[in-house]
């Protein structure tokens, strides 16, 4: 029998934009996504969200408003992962790549580089929620 795994993704707004990482690992190595992983056994998908953000980002962030559920079997390579997006609130911590990012970077919504998974959709889905938060785009 085969599993679904479960993850989170982070749509983080930060000095005028959101934080995108550069992944260092296949799939979509060396493209940007958002922030997340996988949640681990015992986790809610809250935890996980807090403590991926901070390996890979080295922010502090509290989730804030969920975004939406993704699940189509076909949005990564390896099977079938289905993901918790999130609006996750900047609280502290230092911006810096950490983990499985190669890089860390912050763009405007209005100059995103293409990015992996379907995180262009969960962005997208996100816009009005960043509206209200005063991120221009």
């Amino acid at each position: 029998m085969r599993c679904i795994t479960l993850t989170v993704d982070a749509i983080i707004p930060y000095g005028g934009g959101i934080v995108l990482i550069k992944r260092m690992n296949e799939p979509f190595k060396d493209h940007y996504a958002l922030p997340g992983g996988i949640v681990e056994y015992g986790e809610s998908v809250e935890e996980a969200l807090v403590r991926e953000v901070k390996e890979e980002t080295g922010l502090d962030v509290e989730p804030y408003k969920l975004v939406g559920v993704y699940s189509d079997p076909n949005r990564d390579p390896r099977g079938h992962f289905v993901s918790v997006c999130f609006v996750a609130i900047p609280r502290g911590g230092e911006l810096r790549a950490g983990s499985d990012a190669g890089d860390v970077g912050i763009f405007k919504l209005s100059s995103l580089p293409k990015l992996a998974f379907d995180h262009d959709r969960m962005v997208e889905d996100s816009k009005e929620i960043l509206a209200k938060l005063g991120l221009d785009f």
